[in-house]
């Protein structure tokens, strides 16, 4: 495993690889991974793309990301889950409910809002553009206000680098 640490204007994330491709994404302040390893600052081609990427997705030159990525752990339903939100256009947002028919499971909504918080690579997999059905903003690993970033960023509506 390599992790690093990258500065972002959403706050610190950590970045882990298996050395193969990026397994996790993870804001300062988040509590799912309460053991995660400290950075490692060893080189990994993996990381050091992620970070150009993340790079130039918040100056605004980056719709999609290229890196090889894949969670290490997950139930079927949950990367289910995980690959619909990976078809989700950039700047665009859709519904629990949305998401919930896109795997054939219409009525799988409050699962489907639970597989997408253990979201384990959020911003390259984007959770952060589900919403409420009435478009509100909902919960988000990284807190609302980094959604709503995330969301103005996509929007060109947030400062960008």
């Amino acid at each position: 495993m390599n992790v690093i640490m990258h500065d972002s204007p959403v706050g610190p994330l950590t970045l882990k690889s298996d050395g193969e491709k990026l397994i996790s994404v993870w804001f300062e302040q988040d509590k799912r991974d309460a053991s995660r390893p400290r950075a490692s600052g060893m080189r990994d081609p993996i990381l050091d793309q992620t970070r150009r990427e993340l790079d130039q997705y918040f100056a605004g030159k980056r719709k999609t990301f290229d890196v090889t990525f894949g969670p290490a752990e997950g139930t079927d339903f949950q990367r289910a889950v995980w690959t619909a939100l990976t078809r989700i256009p950039y700047g665009a947002t859709v519904s629990y409910g949305y998401i919930a028919k896109a795997i054939g499971m219409p009525k799988a909504m409050r699962a489907v809002g639970a597989a997408n918080g253990q979201n384990p690579i959020p911003i390259i997999v984007p959770c952060h553009r589900v919403i409420g059905a009435d478009g509100s903003l909902t919960g988000f690993g990284g807190g609302l206000d980094r959604k709503r970033y995330l969301l103005g960023l996509e929007r060109g509506e947030a400062p960008l680098l």
